[in-house]
């Protein structure tokens, strides 16, 4: 106590310093006192941040207003994180965060508060949820302070930047959505530090770069990072993660296709890894996958002939390797999986097809070498491909290794808590969004229900948007004794990114003619059907980002 007792003067004489240093350059440059007074602060605001990270100060030493009370100490570190994030939302059409003032934190829209889990007699704030909310602006290191939560849904809004390193503070984190943004950079190396995390959504933003292996010894049941530009090759511990959904779909990782995801076999029920540069030939051991009912390689670089053993992958709903360079016949034992009714393998060089593949509700065949079928390649292009066979080995893959994984350190998700919080406002998705998910129940969740298989396409990135105005410079009068109440606290530091990122670029769309006729209407688009975070009143996981099928 005594050493933070000593922070606050040496806190005094650095605001003393710093008003004195603005004051001689508001006099010695062009810019008006009120210029040099704004920039003045926030650069006092900068350092304040750095000092309190490195020096450990309690958030009970920043100043608030004194007529502001909160009923324990959590909401008012949560008041303090809300705040600073409002003044980095640039950008709110639908006024989510109009009313987050005053320090009942718990009504504030898309704020969720719930019992703690290691105090029954107070309440924290538990979860975030501003899904769809077309918001422009950044994440502030101060969200951090929000250490109870246990989920963070911000998909479709257009947010940028990075994901702030104080996010390590969050442990009890379960489900991290920031899909349908604007972020960039390398992997937020930040959720690796996450121990309560199982539903990891980062898809149709920027990330860049090589992913971190320890990813994938991570305990997570579902990893979404499509349509991002993420470019190395699988690494080998790639089959250690126990998920059981994986989408990878549209970057650019290169190299084998990974052996390693039979051991996955446990666990597995969905994996995506189409509109890559994936480029080897398909190991027979995918047939040790009898658990998975979507397999989709399509539009990667895949050779030689298609394992006879996927016939025993017996609960496939959903098989395509559309767009490759396999060849060969189609294994009869394929089409013939009692479960299978979406079968395509058009734009390969197969030769022959059993008859039972005609017989599939949907299928495509178009542009092979089939003879006696329509919309084939040209007899001259199948002839001069055909003409030289193919030897697996010489993509230099490894084998599949059947040594079991160590099992991953294990975390049970926490007990539900004991009052639910309050619903939240209804607010409108944007124009290019899905239906809006039916509105909490005051109840506790109901145990998830496996809703119909999905059937996945690649969906095209959302609508742009166009771009948010830039940061506003804050006026604000130099740091006075406590502010009232109708003031807000200091500005965060301004936002890591000076312009804001366009839209990812549309993925590349192959049509294959022509199209399949659907008999019955597809399964509804993919859904996370993952065990929920411990709140009450969301009784959803984190929807997927707005595709137009």
């Amino acid at each position: 106590m005594k050493a933070k007792t000593h922070i606050l003067p040496f806190f005094a004489t650095l605001t003393l310093i710093c008003l004195t240093t603005a004051q001689h350059h508001s006099f010695s440059s062009n810019a008006g006192p009120r210029d040099s007074q704004t920039i003045h602060i926030k650069q006092s605001h900068r350092q304040l941040l750095h000092y309190r990270e490195e020096l450990d100060i309690e958030d009970e030493y920043l100043m608030l207003p004194a007529c502001l009370k909160f009923d324990n100490p959590r909401l008012r570190s949560a008041y303090i994180a809300l705040q600073a994030w409002k003044l980095a939302i640039i950008s709110d059409p639908l006024n989510l965060t109009s009313n987050w003032d005053g320090s009942d934190v718990c009504n504030y829209t898309g704020v969720f508060c719930a019992t703690s889990l290691d105090n029954s007699s107070i309440q924290t704030v538990a979860g975030i949820d501003l899904n769809h909310g077309d918001m422009a602006g950044h994440l502030v290191e101060e969200l951090g302070l929000l250490t109870d939560i246990a989920l963070f849904h911000v998909n479709s809004n257009r947010f940028c930047g990075k994901v702030p390193k104080s996010f390590k503070k969050l442990k009890l984190l379960y489900e991290l959505d920031l899909s349908n943004n604007r972020f960039a950079g390398r992997f937020p190396y930040v959720v690796l530090d996450l121990p309560k995390l199982k539903y990891l959504d980062l898809r149709f933003n920027e990330f860049e770069g090589d992913l971190p292996k320890e990813l994938f010894d991570k305990d997570l049941d579902a990893i979404f990072i499509n349509h991002n530009r993420f470019a190395l090759e699988l690494p080998d511990n790639f089959g250690n993660s126990p998920v059981s959904v994986i989408v990878l779909a549209n970057n650019k990782f290169h190299g084998c296709f990974p052996t390693s995801l039979v051991n996955m076999s446990k666990t597995l029920n969905e994996v995506i890894l189409m509109n890559n540069g994936l480029r080897s030939c398909l190991p027979r051991e995918i047939g040790l996958l009898k658990k998975v009912t979507v397999f989709d390689v399509s539009n990667n670089k895949l050779f030689g002939s298609l394992p006879d053993n996927i016939g025993e992958m017996e609960s496939l709903e959903l098989l395509n390797v559309a767009h490759n360079m396999l060849s060969g016949n189609i294994p009869g034992s394929v089409c013939m999986l009692p479960h299978l009714k979406n079968f395509s393998y058009a734009y390969n060089f197969f030769t022959g097809e059993p008859p039972a593949c005609l017989d599939l509700e949907n299928f495509d065949d178009g542009r092979n070498c089939l003879r006696n079928r329509p919309k084939q390649r040209s007899t001259l292009q199948c002839k001069v491909f055909l003409s030289r066979p193919v030897k697996c080995e010489a993509f230099k893959c490894h084998k599949f290794d059947p040594s079991p994984r160590p099992p991953p350190v294990t975390s049970p998700p926490p007990p539900p808590p004991q009052s639910p919080p309050p619903p939240p406002p209804p607010s409108p998705a944007p124009p290019s969004a899905l239906p809006s998910t039916p509105p909490p129940s005051s109840m506790p969740p109901p145990p998830p229900i496996n809703p119909p298989p999905p059937v996945y396409f690649p969906p095209p990135p959302p609508n742009p948007s166009p771009p948010p105005p830039p940061p506003p410079i804050y006026q604000s009068p130099p740091p006075p004794p406590p502010p009232s109440c109708a003031e807000h606290p200091p500005p965060p530091s301004p936002p890591p990114c000076h312009e804001q990122l366009p839209p990812p670029s549309p993925p590349v769309q192959y049509l294959p003619p022509p199209p399949p006729v659907y008999n019955s209407p597809p399964p509804p688009a993919p859904v996370y059907n993952g065990p929920l975070p411990p709140i009450s009143g969301i009784p959803y996981a984190s929807p997927p980002p707005p595709p137009l099928y």
